[in-house]
C-alpha cells in the first residue's frame, strides 16, 4: 500500500493534540510480581518465587486510554470501579497520564484486577480479582448518562474496549453506539465472546483471529482471502461496517464494503501479544479522530502493535516510540 510517511509524522508528530477520544469499557488494573525460582516448595510440588520487583499498570480499557494519553490525545475514560486499593491505584495512574476519568463509576463490586506471577520471563501464576456479573441499573444510568454528556460537550471518536467484565451489555452497546451516531462520531469496537449483535452498525470492529473464528461457522486458516471473506461475512451477520482483522505474525487485514487491504507486520520479534489489540484499538481510534483515511490508521495501528509485541507484560505505546518506527519505514 502506498503511505504518506510525511503526512502521518506530521500527525503523530503535531495535531494528536487535538484528537478527542473516549474509551468505555472494562477498565482494569494490571499488577505483576516479577522474581526468581531456584527450588520447589516442601510444601507442595510448586515452584517458590523470590519476589524481586513489583510492577502495577493500567489495563483493559484503561490500557486503551493509557496508549492515547501517551501519543497527545485529550482523552477520556468510562467504567466501572469498586471502593478499595485497586481503584485508587486505577485513579492515580489516570491522574498522572492526564487522563479524564469523570466517567468511572464507583459500584460495589471489586475493581477487576489482574495479578500475574513472573518467574524470569515465563508468567507462573495469575489471580483476577472480579465481578463480571452485569451492574445494578442506577449505575448503568450513570455511565450512560455520563457518555451522552461527553458527546454534547464533543467528542471525535469513541472506542469500546469490551473484556467480558459487565460493562458493555446489550443495553449499553445499543445506547453508546445510537447515540454516537445521533452526534456524528464514529465507534470503534474491540469485540469479545460471540453475542456481536451487540455491536451492530458500529462503524469499526477490531478482532483478532482467535475472537474472529469464534462467530463463524467453521474455523479459518490465517490467510488473506479466508480473513477477508470472514470479515464480510460479519459485516452482514452482524450489521457492521468495517472490519480491521488482527493476524499476529501476519500483520492485519482491514475490509470495507468496496475494499480490502492486507497490511503485513513489521519484521519484529513476538515476545508478549497481551496489549496489542488495545494498542490497534487506541491508534486507529485517534487516527479516525485525526481525520486520517482508514487505510492509514490501519497501517499506523499495525506500526505501534508492532512495538507492543516486542515488551513482556501490559504496555502502551509512546508517541516518540511510534514517530522512530514510523520513521524506520518497512
Amino acid at each position: 500500500m502506498s503511505i504518506n510517511r510525511e503526512k502521518m509524522t506530521d500527525f503523530v508528530q503535531n495535531r494528536t493534540g487535538k484528537c478527542r477520544v473516549l474509551v468505555v469499557g472494562d477498565v482494569m488494573l494490571d499488577k505483576y510480581y516479577y522474581g526468581e525460582v531456584t527450588r520447589i516448595s516442601p510444601e507442595a510440588p510448586v515452584p517458590i518465587t523470590r519476589v524481586l520487583e513489583t510492577a502495577e499498570t493500567l489495563g483493559g480499557a484503561a490500557n486503551v486510554a493509557h496508549n492515547l494519553a501517551l501519543l497527545g490525545c485529550q482523552t477520556s475514560v468510562a467504567g466501572y470501579v469498586g471502593d478499595d486499593y485497586h481503584c485508587q491505584s486505577l485513579l492515580d495512574k489516570f491522574t498522572a497520564r492526564g487522563i479524564d476519568y469523570r466517567g468511572v463509576v464507583h459500584t460495589n463490586a471489586p475493581t477487576t484486577t489482574k495479578l500475574r506471577v513472573i518467574g524470569g520471563h515465563q508468567q507462573m501464576l495469575r489471580l483476577d480479582f472480579e465481578e463480571t456479573a452485569p451492574v445494578g441499573e442506577p449505575y448503568a444510568i450513570r455511565l450512560l448518562n455520563y457518555i451522552d454528556q461527553r458527546l454534547s460537550e464533543g467528542l471525535d471518536c469513541v472506542a469500546l474496549s469490551d473484556y467480558g467484565k459487565g460493562a458493555c451489555t446489550e443495553d449499553a452497546c445499543r445506547h453508546i453506539i445510537d447515540s454516537c451516531h445521533a452526534h456524528g462520531v464514529p465507534v470503534v469496537v474491540d469485540p469479545k465472546g460471540n453475542h456481536w449483535i451487540k455491536y451492530a452498525e458500529a462503524d469499526y470492529i477490531t478482532p483478532n483471529l482467535k475472537e474472529l473464528n469464534q462467530v463463524l461457522p467453521a474455523p479459518i486458516k490465517n490467510k488473506d482471502e479466508a480473513v477477508a471473506k470472514a470479515a464480510n461475512y460479519v459485516m452482514r451477520k452482524f450489521k457492521l461496517k468495517n472490519v480491521i482483522a488482527t493476524r499476529s505474525e501476519c500483520g492485519l487485514t482491514l475490509v470495507q464494503p468496496d475494499a480490502v487491504e492486507h497490511i503485513p507486520t513489521k519484521s519484529q520479534e513476538v515476545f508478549d501479544v497481551s496489549g496489542a489489540g488495545d494498542t490497534v484499538i487506541a491508534v486507529f481510534s485517534m487516527a479516525l479522530a485525526g481525520g486520517i483515511k482508514p487505510a492509514d490508521g490501519a497501517y499506523l495501528a499495525n506500526l505501534a502493535a508492532s512495538v507492543v509485541v516486542a515488551k513482556l507484560g501490559t504496555y502502551a505505546v509512546s508517541r516518540e516510540e511510534l514517530l522512530a518506527v514510523l520513521q524506520q519505514g518497512d
